[in-house]
């Protein structure tokens, strides 16, 4: 299931669609409610090199640490790993005709991006290719 939020899961924080479209601007509710995708290259967040933690920009959900971040050269910022394994889930998504797998926001049900098992380099062998727009960032010390 991808592209709409109406599968039958019911998350810690739930609002209508008309909540989510007054709390986010535009393109944030194009990728994080309707499994939209930023342009390569152009997320605030793919050169974002000092260490923090990168939220849910739905929920504030904590979901990755700059620890686990990568240059993937893939044109999105690029993890090897969630903070926690319950801090995302991960559906199967089939569509534009390929089999991938969707990593949401545990907590809110919102899109982050995918998971691809195509980055040998890493600890994991994962590369959680998100959208910048779906994360905020919120560095150590702040």
């Amino acid at each position: 299931m991808s592209g709409t939020h109406d599968d039958a899961r019911t998350y810690e924080v739930t609002k209508d669609e008309a909540q989510w479209r007054v709390e986010l601007d535009p393109a944030e509710f194009r990728v994080l409610r309707l499994a939209g995708t930023e342009r390569a290259g152009t997320g605030a967040l793919l050169d974002e090199q000092r260490e923090g933690v990168y939220r849910c920009r739905a929920c504030g959900n904590e979901l990755f640490r700059s620890e686990t971040k990568f240059d993937s050269h893939c044109g999105w910022p690029s993890f090897y790993s969630p903070l926690a394994g319950d801090r995302v889930e991960l559906i199967e998504d089939r569509m534009l005709g390929m089999v991938r797998t969707e990593v949401r926001c545990s907590r809110c049900g919102s899109h982050l991006g995918h998971v691809f098992d195509d980055a040998p380099q890493t600890p994991s062998g994962d590369r959680f290719c998100m959208n910048s727009v779906s994360l905020t960032f919120e560095p150590n010390g702040s």
